[in-house]
């Protein structure tokens, strides 16, 4: 079993392989699972940071595994105009909901009451699979700087 402790942002050398995880697994600092080549590998990681798709674990044999994400069901509220869409951001947001933001669409976990509430603004829904990557809230930090440094690999 391939074992990570070390997340990185970037290398430049090879990737080995790569693991698909979808959110709910990317959110937790211990994983069991397997790679998309079918190692099996034991992920450890500081908690309270979660994966990022794009991230790199390096493997105590210093191999380099890309961590990608899994399609899973998501409801996507796709706006016609600015205003309905900063309107039902406004609305989510006071949810306290886990939230993809895109331009004039936003994606959460499906839930009868929040789509429901993005038709009543007017928006449509899309319930085809799609990555989910939520924003990290208000006092997180977006994209790849999330709390902590990255080792950079030669």
């Amino acid at each position: 079993m391939l074992l990570a402790y070390t997340r990185l942002s970037h290398i430049h050398g090879n990737i080995d392989d790569s693991i698909t995880l979808d959110h709910d697994t990317r959110k937790k600092a211990r994983i069991k699972s397997t790679t998309d080549t079918g190692i099996d590998i034991g992920v450890f990681l500081e908690r309270g940071h979660p994966l990022l798709v794009g991230e790199i674990l390096k493997t105590e044999c210093g191999k380099f595994i890309v961590v990608k994400g899994k399609a899973e069901d998501v409801a996507t509220a796709i706006a016609d105009d600015w205003l309905s869409f900063s309107k039902i951001c406004y609305h989510l947001g006071n949810r306290h909901t886990s939230l993809q933001i895109g331009e004039r669409w936003v994606r959460f976990k499906p839930d009868h009451v929040l789509e429901e509430l993005a038709e009543n603004y007017g928006l449509s829904i899309n319930k085809t699979p799609a990555v989910f990557e939520p924003e990290s809230g208000a006092y997180g930090k977006s994209g790849h700087n999330h709390g902590h440094s990255h080792s950079h690999e030669d």
